[in-house]
This record gives structure tokens, sequence and C-alpha cells, in this order.
């Protein structure tokens, strides 16, 4: 019986710790954090600091101002990667196409999902006996849809882009939500070796709406076992304002250059666990650089995820994430890869990221025919 009511517990856990603002509060530090994990093998691999330098269909994501840098009919991204040890599983889809040469629009799709996860409300049948048979299985899925638009402004070497953001939640036939914002961003470049950048994520802050759809036994399962019934609520996350400047490097050999670029992110939520942490902000910064023969074959390197880990004795120590990543390019087919945690530096679980992009030029047949 105490095994039962630790299926039930754990259960129960999942559907109530799912729904972060729990009863009542309004505001959770990590809300829709699934959209901060990041996309690209490319970005993951430089320590996901890319705000001042994407320029691709990944920037939907990073900074929708670096859209306007897509050159061709349609650039598509593909991206899929597991985290603890397989549990969880990361997917994405990015498309952008480049409407004249200022402006572009895009579309990406991403899916962060646990399937497979044990109902055991129904473990023990009415007689009191455990049967396993009474088990079933269900999804904890959370969806992302961006829609991008980025232009080239009439002040030389600025851009600026915007998302409108779909999000929707699901767990199991428990609960499910739906949720909507906005993010905006801007690039400026400078003497083209300076590049500069500025994201405002949720900048109208990004609200989920909460619907739980327990039937009655389920309710009873959770009284019995002492957990809170979820009720419907409103999910808010606050604006996030990531700042990045970027520098490229000449080092002298034919086709040979360095950029490094260092990100900040900065939030407003209460004090997080960041290197720079107080009541009214945090800030958690991130670095990372990319090692280019032309254009192409790219080392790269970066770190984040800095974060203070208190040891048995109440000690802190800073861990931090670093990562390492791999690219190749031609003749518009890049396959990057990127490998994070290396050295078991942090808390964090490592993943291989492996995803591709294509640039694909307008088909023959959509070409208007010459007179």
């Amino acid at each position: 019986m105490q095994k039962a009511n630790t299926s039930i517990l754990f259960f129960s856990l999942i559907v109530a710790s799912y729904v972060t603002f729990g009863q009542g509060d309004l505001a959770p530090k990590y809300s829709n954090e699934f959209l901060n994990i990041g996309v690209g093998a490319e970005a993951l691999g430089m320590g996901n600091a890319v705000v001042a330098n994407t320029g691709s269909v990944n920037s939907s994501f990073w900074n929708p101002a670096g859209l306007t840098k897509v050159d061709t009919w349609l650039e598509a991204s593909l991206m899929h990667s597991e985290y603890f040890a397989g549990i969880a599983k990361y997917d994405y889809l990015g498309l952008a196409h480049s409407i004249d040469d200022k402006s572009t629009i895009g579309f990406s799709a991403i899916r962060f999902a646990v399937d497979d996860i044990p109902n055991t409300t129904q473990l023990i049948d009415n007689n009191g006996n455990i049967d396993y048979d009474r088990i079933s299985v269900f999804t904890a899925a959370d969806y992302g849809f961006l829609f991008s638009y980025a232009r080239k402004l009439n002040i030389p070497n600025l851009s600026v882009g915007g998302n409108f953001k779909l999000v929707h939640r699901k767990v199991g036939d428990f609960a499910k939500s739906w949720g909507f914002g906005l993010d905006a961003g801007a690039q400026y470049t400078l003497k083209d070796k300076w590049k500069f950048g500025a994201v405002l994520r949720d900048a109208t802050s990004t609200f989920n709406a909460w619907i739980f759809t327990l039937d009655e036994t389920t309710k009873e399962v959770f009284l019995q076992t002492g957990n809170e019934i979820p009720e419907n609520g409103l999910e808010l996350t606050l604006p996030r304002l990531l700042l990045g400047a970027f520098r490229e490097f000449d080092l002298g050999e034919k086709g040979l250059t360095l950029g490094t670029e260092l990100n900040t992110s900065i939030t407003t939520d209460g004090k997080r666990n960041a290197i720079i942490k107080s009541n009214f902000a945090s800030i958690d910064p991130s670095f990372g650089f990319s090692l280019n023969y032309k254009t192409y074959i790219s080392v790269r390197g970066g770190v984040n995820n800095f974060q203070y880990v208190k040891n048995f004795d109440d000690s802190e120590k800073l861990n931090f994430q670093p990562t390492i990543g791999l690219g190749v390019n031609i003749k518009g087919f890049s396959l990057d890869y990127a490998f994070t945690d290396i050295g078991d530096a942090s808390v964090a679980l490592y993943s291989h990221v492996i995803s591709l992009r294509l640039k694909l030029n307008k088909p023959d047949n959509a070409k208007p025919k010459e007179e």
C-alpha cells in the first residue's frame, strides 16, 4: 500500500508542478521555460550567445531582427535533441522566406514533451487491491509557435523584427492551456566588425490560461492522498531583456576568422540563482566564439548557465555549463553539432544536439515566364 501511495503522489506532483503558478501565484519565475532552451546546434555550441550575430532562419527564436539576413527564397531548419537520458524530447522546425531585399517572414514550431508517463490514480481497485493492469500512460507536452516578421530600416545597418507567440501546453486529458505573447528585437552593425543586438522577450508579458478537466475519480484520489485539486487560472510570463555584442577578428590567414560574442539575460521577476542578483533584477551572462574557415567549416565553443550550488557544508560553488560545437556548410546545406556540459562542470545533464539548415531557391515552375 505504501508503494501505491508513492506512485499516486508521483503522478499528482507531475500534474501539479507542471502548472508552476499553483494556487494563485500569477507570475511564476519559470513559466514557459521550454521556450528558453534554444534552437539550432550552431547557437547551442556557442553557449546561446548569438543575439547580436544571428542571421539565419533560427533568428526567429534568438532575435527576429536577424531574419533580414536571410537572402534566399526559403530557408528551413530542423533540430532534435533529448534530455534527462532520453526521457524528454525536444523538436524544432523553422521556416523563413525573403519577401524582398528589406523584409523577411518566418515561422517556427517547437515541441518539448515527456511521453509515456504512468497514470497510477486507478492503481487500487474498489476492493483495495493493487492491479497494475489499471495503470495507463499519458503525455505532458509544450508547444510553441512563432510567427515572425523582420525589416531593414532606412537607418543604415539597423534591422528590427518581432514575433507573435502562440503557446499550447497539455498534460494528458487532465489539463491544458493556451497562451500568447510578443517578442521584439533589433540588430545594428558598426563598421562591419562590431554588431549589437537586443531582444525583449514576452514584451507585453505572455499569458497562459489553464483549464483542468480532472474526473471525479481522480479528484477523489487527490483528496485521499492529501493533494490539492488544481483550479483554473492564469499564468503570466514577465518580460526578459537580452543584450549582445559581437566582434569579428581577421586572423591573417586567408579565410580564417574568429567571431566572439558576449550576451546578458536580464530578468525582473525577483532574485534568481545568477552571478548578479537582486530583488529588482538578475543578470545571467553567456559567452561564445566561432573559429571559421571561410563559410565552410566552423569550430565553436561557449559557456553559460552560471549558478551557485550549495554544498553539504553550506559553502557555495560557482558552476557553469561549457559547450562545444562543429559546423559544416556546403552549397546551402548546413550540418551543425553541439555537445553541452563538457567534463560535467555543471549540474545540468549533457546532451548531443544535431541540426540541419537548407537554403532553397525559388522553384523554376514558380518563376514567371519570360515574354
